[in-house]
C-alpha cells in the first residue's frame, strides 16, 4: 500500500500522560505557585545549606564543613540566555547540573555563554510543575524545550545522570542536583539513521521509497527500525540477493510494495518503551501489529514475530526502537 500524502495528517493514537507533566511554549504564561521570585537563579547558598539535612537557618560555618554542591555555571548560563526572570515566575521543576557537572564539558562561568545552543540546553533541564523524588516513576517526560528525557526512579538518574541532591523546594518550584549536563537531541530520524552503519540497507530502502522528508520532517514518529540482518533475512526468504531486485520486480512486491512495508514500521506518535502494553496498534500503512511486552516483541499480521532488540534511541522528531525482522503487512 502506498503511504499517501493525506496520512500526513493524523489524530495521535497515544498521548503521553507523564507525572502530569506539560511542555510550555511560553513559560511566562504559566503561573507560579507563589508570588514571590525566589528559583535556581537566587539560591545557591540555600542549596549548600540543604545538603545533608541542614537546614537553611544554619550558619556558614557548618556549610564549610558540610559543602554540597555548587551552581555558579548554572545560574551564569540563566543570566547569559535571559532565562533567569523566566526561572523565577514559573512553576518549575529543575534538573540542576552542578558546577562539577559542567567542568566536565570544560565550562565554566566564563565561557559558559559560547556554549552553542545553551538555551535550549537549558531548557531541557527543565519541565512545568513541582515534582517530588516521591513522584518520579520509570518514564519518560517532555521538557519544556519540547524533547524528552528519561526518568528512572529504581536507579536515581535522569538520562543517566545521577541525582545528587533531591528535593531543594523553592517557592516557585523544585530542584534536583545532577551530575551531568543533559544535551537534548540535535538529529532527525534520517539523520540517526544515517549515522548508524546497521540501518545502511534501512535507509537505502527510504531513500529509494522516497520517504527522506517524511521521516525527517514530521514530528512525532515513532520508527521500529529494522537491522541490516533483518533486511538480508527477508531478501533471502523472498529470493532476492539485493533491494534493488527487490524493487525492480514488476510483478511482484516492487516499490509500491516496499512504501508498504516501510509505512508498516511507522507509527504516528512517540511511544516510548514505557508507554508499550500488550495489544495492538495501527501503523500508517492502515495495517495493524500486535505488540507483545514479554518479549518485547511485534507479531505481524502474518503471525511473524520480530524482537523488540534496542529501544528508545531519541531523535528531534521521534523515537527509534531497533527490531530483529522486518515486520510484512
Amino acid at each position: 500500500m502506498k503511504l499517501k500524502t493525506n496520512q500526513l495528517i493524523w489524530s495521535a493514537v497515544l498521548t503521553i500522560f507523564a507525572l502530569g507533566f506539560t511542555a510550555c511554549s511560553d513559560l511566562e504564561e504559566v503561573s507560579p505557585t507563589l508570588d514571590a521570585e525566589v528559583a535556581l537563579y537566587d539560591i545557591p547558598t540555600t542549596i549548600d545549606r540543604m545538603q545533608n539535612g541542614i537546614p537553611s537557618n544554619v550558619g556558614a560555618a557548618n556549610e564549610r564543613r558540610n559543602p554540597g554542591p555548587t551552581f555558579s555555571t548554572f545560574n551564569a548560563a540563566l543570566g547569559s540566555t535571559g532565562l533567569a526572570s523566566v526561572f523565577s515566575r514559573n512553576d518549575l521543576t529543575a534538573f540542576a547540573p552542578t558546577d562539577a557537572a559542567f567542568a566536565e564539558l570544560g565550562l565554566n562561568p566564563g565561557n559558559v555563554r559560547n556554549q552553542p545552543g545553551l538555551r535550549e540546553i537549558l531548557l531541557y533541564h527543565v519541565v512545568a510543575g513541582t515534582v517530588l523524588s516521591t513522584d518520579l516513576t520509570n518514564t519518560f517526560v517532555q521538557t519544556v524545550n519540547g524533547q524528552f528525557i528519561e526518568i528512572s526512579a529504581d536507579n536515581g538518574t535522569i538520562n543517566g545522570a545521577e541525582i545528587v541532591a533531591a528535593d531543594i523546594r523553592a517557592r516557585n518550584g523544585v530542584i534536583h542536583a545532577i551530575d551531568a549536563v543533559l544535551l537534548p537531541p540535535s538529529q532527525n530520524i534520517v539523520e540517526v539513521a544515517l549515522g548508524n552503519e546497521n540501518f545502511s540497507i534501512l535507509v537505502e530502502a527510504v531513500v529509494a521509497a522516497g520517504f527522506v522528508e517524511l521521516l525527517a520532517t514530521t514530528n512525532d514518529l515513532t520508527v521500529f527500525a529494522p537491522t541490516n540482518d533483518a533486511f538480508v533475512d527477508l531478501l533471502g526468504e523472498l529470493g532476492f540477493g539485493s533491494l534493488e531486485e527487490l524493487i525492480d520486480e514488476e510483478d511482484g512486491i516492487g516499490l509500491a510494495g516496499l512504501q508498504g512495508v516501510l509505512a508498516y514500521h511507522v507509527f504516528a506518535g512517540r511511544v516510548f518503551s514505557t508507554d508499550l502494553s500488550n495489544g495492538t496498534i495501527t501503523m500508517f500503512s492502515g495495517d495493524e501489529v500486535t505488540v507483545d511486552v514479554s518479549g518485547p516483541s511485534l507479531i505481524d499480521q502474518n503471525d511473524r514475530t520480530s524482537g523488540i532488540v534496542a529501544t528508545d534511541i531519541q531523535a528531534t522528531n521521534g523515537v527509534i526502537h531497533v527490531i530483529d525482522k522486518v515486520i510484512l503487512p
